[in-house]
């Protein structure tokens, strides 16, 4: 009969839980015995009654721990337990509960965001145009590309565009042989579980020549100065057709005096407002689409009216505060006159001024602004008209329409372009400031602004302003709500708020700052672009000390006063043996020196045969930076063989967390599993385990495992040979321990070295050479680097004198020569140069259309160099490569543009090099949008 066949036994673990806070966790396990196991849950060795938020209870052999409304604070271990008359067993389940501090920072972590947005592009009408984009997000993100806020499979046909995904996160739409109509806003909407990311860019569309009509087959149209004109044409075609208007061969744009949009009744139609006698010309309608194309032509003749002008008006253009005089000259004195803005008729006052002499008429308009643009009319009571326009110059450049008019269900579109790209913006509808959504486009594109309303409806109606502010050239404001946090161990995380007038005024970036308490020096410890918190880890700083902080806002135009943050923080460097303590060999009576060198400035403290060293007319403790010295005068017999000890770096104590009665004695089952656990309060503490003394490593029937704050043995099956006693030790990593020996010899000592030679900077390719000369012209010498002993090879020579013929970025670091009884140090520091050029290279000068080619040399081919433009980083885009051959850097653009004028850098950790390139010959006029509206009524612009 096998007496432990009915021992508690688990038939399901319990596994870990991820719940939300607020919500409920439930932790279950399946567990099999004869007779019936009593099972228990425990937390932090404390049983869990069934009472407030805990429920227990039982479904046949299926044991259930539930917690309501589980918070952060039930994160953690829980152990489940069970025991009969035969045996017992336990296993433990790890529940963690995520807050919405986390679920935000999840969110922010995986959501999509744009790498590289799509740009704007221009093309001719016929060519195929091409965004592309880089996302990144976890999982990928699902694209969606619209045009105007409508997806693009709505409005074009699938032959018409494409859509693609390449490796590394780029996406890409093509449309396929570009029409007029194509032009306008596209959109790149990501969204992934975590989030959704925008953005945007403008297509313009060129219209290419269209063959003129036989001008025989040319109606006539007449009109009399003044009034309007209006063509319609009627046009089919499937796809449907791309419209486009001309004047004597020259494309016709929305504007103040032309209208184009397609009405009600599915005509395409013209109207020219106010028509001149420079309006005379034959109008040509082109329809096409991809099966042909036709068109129809009308010529225009302005008639002039009976009673003429003697001298009509002029158009002006004058600029914003300004005075603007319009003049003309009727007839005959008597004869009266009407002045009107467009269909306003205009009154004489503190605006307008109206003056009669003779046969002369004038209007003055005082104080000129962006609302004065227009067409002005003086009329004569006949109905004689003269007509000029008046154009403002100013901040606006080009300004919105006095009018939109569209049908319910189309999109809305407004576009103004100002005088300078950094300028603070403003869109208002009804005097309520607009921000985008899904159904509000909002976009700046350079010196463009663009509004549009998707899928109008009639509540979009109402009054659309547009303010522009020019941004002052000035450094931006100090940052606000400025906190410190000390929770975690040897770490500050430091966090911050932008100014309220970041908007207005943006940072390019912002500025940390460190002070250690009881100095006066401020020193730059970090930079951020545009992150709101950071964390200052104990590795960051040179010495265990107490540390300030304060911040500042930086842009290309200076800085911001400085806000300090409201408490010192305590770091302590995590530092590394160097050189390790030596055993002394000293004559008796002489004195006994040791020395330990750590990789970072830390406290630290020495030991005699484990009792703490105090200063005393036998015992001298010295510390200097990463050295510490102890001296121990007039060494005696007795001291022989005495152990000496130094502690550094004393971290938080890391201890076990106490376990049960039951867990420290186990009884097992042959066959069973054996599992042994405890929990140490330093999750990154190393540990080691033994059993009677002998340390256990991990084989194919016994698991060391590591999991947060818990440690394991587990081995698979348990047989009499694993009786015994276990252990878990933590290891210490910051002692070193050497004895005073019978002596031998007089000590051997370095002679002093100047600072210069005991801290070098040497540039790459360059010979290294440390000397140093010592007491005992026999003794030997070890060199070491970084702690790790260096032997002679090819091209470095280790005697008292170490070589290195050429240097190289990898041999910097601190040298150490070392006997028994002294060490002497030294700190290498490998730069790397950019090799001079001549001046007529860092200055270019490139005709447009040429290629830019940029190329220094450096002397290590193995460093990495990034290339910047006016101080932001660029990378390779269509047009740009950046190459790299050996030491050769170069950075070539295919075809020079407008906006490749600035200033280029190719940097390094240590060095740079600057070129300054200009951009001649003749430009053509930046991106712009077409917009394509339809109307009801007249009196507004639809060109931007």
């Amino acid at each position: 009969m096998d007496v432990f066949g009915g021992a508690p036994r688990f038939l399901a673990y319990p596994r870990p839980v991820v719940v939300q806070s607020g919500t409920d966790a439930a932790l279950k396990c399946q567990i099999g015995g004869d007779p019936r196991p009593t099972v228990i849950w425990e937390r932090n060795n404390k049983q869990i009654h069934p009472e407030g938020r805990y429920r227990l209870f039982e479904d046949g052999n299926v044991y259930n721990l539930i917690i309501s409304a589980a918070s952060a604070e039930d994160s953690g271990q829980y152990i489940c337990k069970a025991k009969n008359s035969i045996g017992e067993t336990y296993a433990a389940a790890t529940l963690k509960v995520e807050g919405e501090a986390q679920r935000r920072e999840l969110r922010e972590e995986n959501k999509p965001r744009f790498l590289i947005k799509p740009l704007s592009t221009r093309v001719g009408r016929g060519e195929d145009a091409v965004f592309s984009c880089k996302l990144w997000g976890n999982p990928r993100p699902e694209v969606v590309w619209e045009k105007d806020g409508k997806r693009l499979n709505e409005i074009f046909e699938s032959t018409h565009f494409s859509v693609g995904y390449q490796d590394g996160g780029w996406f890409q739409l093509k449309i396929f042989r570009a029409r007029a109509p194509d032009g306008g806003v596209y959109t790149c909407k990501a969204r992934n579980e975590f989030g959704e990311g925008l953005a945007g860019a403008v297509l313009l569309v060129d219209a290419g020549p269209d063959p003129l009509p036989n001008t025989t087959k040319v109606k006539m149209f007449a009109v009399t100065e003044g009034k309007h004109a209006k063509f319609r044409c009627f046009v089919t075609g499937k796809p449907k057709p791309e419209i486009i208007w001309r004047k004597d061969g020259k494309l016709i744009m929305s504007g103040r005096r032309y209208l184009l949009y397609e009405d009600r009744e599915g005509y395409f139609t013209l109207k020219v407002l106010y028509c001149k006698q420079q309006d005379n010309g034959v109008y040509v309608c082109a329809a096409s689409n991809t099966a042909g194309q036709t068109l129809s032509a009308v010529h225009l003749f302005v008639k002039e009216p009976l009673v003429r002008f003697k001298q009509p008006l002029s158009d002006l253009e004058v600029w914003e505060r300004d005075l603007a005089i319009l003049e003309c000259e009727v007839p005959e004195d008597s004869v009266p006159t009407t002045w009107y803005l467009e269909d306003r008729r205009l009154q004489p006052g503190a605006k307008y001024g109206m003056e009669e002499w003779g046969t002369k008429r004038r209007l003055t308009i005082r104080d000129i602004g962006a609302d004065d643009d227009g067409i002005y009319l003086c009329e004569m009571a006949d109905g004689g008209r003269s007509i000029a326009e008046v154009s403002v110059r100013g901040t606006i450049v080009r300004k919105l329409p006095r009018k939109v008019d569209v049908l319910e269900g189309e999109n809305a579109a407004f576009c103004v372009e100002v005088e300078e790209e950094e300028m603070e913006i403003h869109w208002f509808k009804d005097g309520v400031e607009l921000r985008e959504t899904h159904q509000t486009i909002v976009k700046s594109f350079g010196k463009t602004h663009i509004l549009v309303f998707v899928n109008t409806s009639p509540q979009d109606s109402g009054i659309v302003t547009f303010i522009c502010v020019l941004l002052l050239h000035s450094p931006p404001s100090c940052p606000v709500g400025v906190q410190i946090n000390l929770e975690r161990a040897n770490a500050a995380l430091l966090s911050w708020v932008p100014a309220q007038d970041s908007r207005r005024n943006p940072p390019s970036g912002y500025v940390l700052e460190r002070q250690e308490v009881g100095t006066q020096e401020w020193l730059q410890c970090l930079t951020t672009d545009s992150a709101t918190s950071v964390e200052i880890l104990g590795d960051s700083v040179p010495c265990e000390a107490d540390y300030r902080f304060r911040i500042y806002s930086v842009n290309k135009y200076g800085k911001s006063g400085h806000v300090e943050f409201p408490r010192a923080a305590h770091l302590v460097p995590v530092a590394k043996i160097q050189a390790p303590l030596q055993d002394a060999l000293v004559p008796e009576g002489q004195d006994a020196c040791f020395i330990i060198d750590l990789s970072a400035s830390v406290i630290g403290t020495w030991f005699w045969n484990g009792t703490q060293i105090q200063e005393d007319e036998r015992f001298s403790m010295r510390r200097s930076r990463t050295h510490h010295s102890l001296r121990i005068r007039g060494v005696r017999d007795t001291d022989n063989g005495a152990e000496i000890t130094f502690i550094y770096n004393k971290s938080p104590l890391v201890k076990f967390t106490p376990l049960s009665e039951m867990d420290r004695n186990k009884f097992i089952e042959v066959g069973n599993p054996i599992v042994l656990y405890c929990e140490l309060s330093d999750p990154a503490a190393p540990v080691h385990w033994y059993k009677n003394g002998v340390e256990l490593h991990t084989t194919d029937n016994l698991h060391i495992q590591s999991e947060g704050t818990m440690r394991r043995i587990v081995i698979q099956s348990a047989e009499f040979s694993h009786s015994g006693v276990y252990s878990c030790d933590r290891i210490k990593q910051n002692e070193s321990s050497n004895f005073i020996k019978t002596p031998i010899a007089p000590p051997a000592r370095f002679s002093s070295v100047p600072e210069a030679e005991k801290h070098k900077t040497i540039e790459v390719g360059c010979p290294i050479v440390l000397r140093c000369e010592l007491s005992d012209p026999m003794a030997q010498v070890c060199w070491y680097k970084d702690g790790i002993q260096l032997y002679s090879k090819t091209g470095t020579d280790i005697q008292r004198t170490l070589t290195v013929l050429s240097a190289e970025i990898s041999n910097s670091g601190l040298y150490s020569c070392i006997t028994e009884d002294d060490a002497i140090e030294f700190l290498v520091d490998i730069k790397v140069k950019f090799s001079m050029i001549p001046e007529v290279e860092k200055n270019k000068s490139v005709e447009a259309g040429s290629s830019i080619v940029l190329q220094c040399e450096i002397s290590d081919p193995t460093v990495q160099v990034c290339w910047y433009k006016d101080g932001i980083e660029i990378s390779s885009l269509p047009g740009l490569s950046i190459e790299s051959e050996g030491i050769i850097k170069k950075l070539v653009v295919q075809s020079a543009e407008l906006s490749h004028v600035g200033m280029y850098s190719c940097k390094t950790a240590d060095d740079a090099i600057h070129f300054n390139v200009d951009i001649t010959g003749d430009f053509r006029s930046g991106n712009c949008l077409v917009l394509h509206l339809k109307l009801r009524t007249l009196g507004m612009e639809y060109k931007c």
